[in-house]
């Protein structure tokens, strides 16, 4: 996209340049698995020490884990989202990074 620096832009222009950027920045989706192993206190208690969420945030997760079977908890680059993807596997919760779909 080539833009002239002497025309303004329009309010709907650089929300469209927004939304491309943040697409690019974050192309990667960190995904917890449902299991019958993990109490929601241990998947709440994960999500808020590595993901940073709030314990409402991580309790609204562990919900939507355990009804849908996975849920995208945290976007982000592959860089940011692995060292979390990790430190969740290790603490014995199923968690993968997938790549966001253009669509």
């Amino acid at each position: 996209m080539v833009v002239q620096l002497d025309k303004p832009r329009s309010i709907e222009e650089q929300a469209f340049e927004m939304d491309t950027l943040t697409d690019v920045e974050s192309p990667y989706s960190l995904v917890v698995w449902n299991d019958e192993v993990n109490s929601f206190d241990w998947v709440i208690q994960t999500l808020v020490e590595v993901c940073h969420h709030s314990t409402e945030q991580a309790e609204q997760c562990a919900m939507i884990i355990h009804t849908q079977g996975k849920y995208a908890v945290k976007q982000g680059s592959y860089d940011e989202l692995k060292p979390m993807c990790d430190a969740i596997t290790e603490r014995g919760i199923g968690a993968t990074i997938e790549v966001l779909s253009n669509s």
